[in-house]
Parts: C-alpha cells; structure tokens; sequence
C-alpha cells in the first residue's frame, strides 16, 4: 500500500453532528454510535471536501498508508443505495397510529387573561401540527408564508418567542442534534420546492450541534431550486439574541 492523503477523524472533538456526511459525495462517512466514521478507505478520496463542513474542527487530512482511492467501488455502493440513503438522507419512517394530534390546523392567534400583576399574555401560534417531522409538505399554512424554523431548544430559552418571532409567521421545529437531520434537510427541500415560501427564518442555539440547522436549511433550498431571502438569528442560552444576519435569496 502507498502513502497517500485520508481523512483524520478526532473523535474528541467530534459531537456526532452529521454535517461531514452530507459533505462527503463519495459516501465515505457515516455516524456510528454518535460519531463519524470512515467507512473504508478506498471510498476517501483524501480531497477534504467534508473539512469545511465540520463546526469543531474534528476532521483533517494526513498522510498514512491506505488503499488506492477506487472510483469503481464508490459508483458500485452509490448505485446499491437509494439516492436519497447515498446522500446521508433517510426517508423519515411513517406513523402507524393516525394520532388526531396530526390533524393540520390553521389556528387564530388568541390572548390569555392577565395573571395577578403582570401582563396579559398572547399565542401568536397559527398552524398546527409545528415539528418537521409531523407537518405535511403541503399544507394551507405553508401557502404564500413567511416561515419560521426553530431550533427545539429556543422555544424554551428565547425571550419573547410568541411576541416578538411567531406574529405573521408559519412555524416549524426541529433539533439538528436528536433527529435525523439528514431525511429533515430533504423534507424541508420539498416543502419548499412545492409550496411558495415569502420569506425563512431560523433560530437556534449557540452550541455547536446547533448550527446545523442552519447548513441543512440552505442545502435544503439549494436542492429545492427556489430562491428564499433568508434570516439567521443565534440565541444564547441567557435567551437573548446575539447574532441576526441576513443572506440575500440566490
């Protein structure tokens, strides 16, 4: 065997976040029990594609003896796969029980009495079922909508969600971290590939894991072949807002 190039993995710094995969073309990275992986090494073509796509720094290429990178076995287990499967993405598994609580609803934004001294308080929730992986990739809610996509964790921790985030906008949550962010980024693609989204915001958290909800997002609209304008907008765990920006729709 030769020396050549090959990605390194750190699995110290490695927080099992997934963004390596969807970043590797040739398949050569997984998640295994929370951390990535190299498959074998003749799916690497030790390029490093996948290191910009790490939040934590935990990829790297070195030089160590290696099997030649082979094409052929590449092509042979993208084609073996479903496409979608080949891209790290999952179909996201149907539930049985036809629960009522995944009837679709478009609610009305109500108050709520005022409670001793304090002021009264307000839902601005106008849709239901709100978590990615209940909502339809149609619905009424999503027509002509500003859009909001929040991290699970900044509905706890952002001070003034309903007054301040929710008024005017459909929401949707999800967490990057505990769910199967890979078959989300392909929900979210058809979501916005069928319906006609105004505007997309997205809140989440300052931790690491977080962030990627952000790269799914625009690898979402990237494969939807839409052009959304949208709106970043990272919370501490203090609840406050540290960090808005803007991207511009492509």
């Amino acid at each position: 065997m030769a020396v050549r190039n090959i990605i390194q993995i750190d699995e110290e710094k490695c927080d099992g976040c997934g963004l390596c995969v969807s970043g590797c073309a040739e398949s050569a990275l997984r998640i295994v029990d929370g951390k990535a992986r190299l498959v074998g090494d003749v799916y690497c073509d030790g390029l490093g594609a996948c290191l910009g796509e790490c939040p934590n720094g935990a990829l790297r290429i070195i030089q160590r003896e290696a099997p030649d990178f082979d094409e052929a076995a590449v092509e042979e287990r993208l084609s073996a796969e479903d496409p979608a499967e080949a891209r790290g993405l999952k179909p996201l598994p149907q539930l049985a029980c036809g629960c009522p609580g995944e009837t679709v609803r478009e609610l009305t934004p109500v108050g709520s009495e005022a409670s001793g001294d304090g002021p009264a308080l307000a839902s601005a929730l106008r849709n239901w079922p709100v978590q990615l992986h209940l909502v339809p990739t149609r619905a009424p809610f999503f027509a002509e909508a500003d859009l909001l996509v929040a991290a699970d964790c900044t509905g706890f921790a952002l001070t003034g969600l309903h007054r301040d985030w929710l008024p005017g906008r459909s929401l949707i949550i999800a967490c990057p971290k505990l769910d199967d962010a890979r078959s989300y980024q392909g929900k979210l693609a058809e979501i916005f590939r069928v319906n006609r989204i105004r505007s997309l915001t997205v809140t989440y958290m300052t931790v690491p894991c977080c962030f990627g909800l952000v790269h799914l997002i625009r690898e979402a609209i990237k494969e939807s072949g839409r052009s959304i304008p949208l709106r970043l907008v990272k919370v501490d765990v203090n609840g406050e807002v540290i960090e808005e920006t803007v991207e511009k729709a492509a």
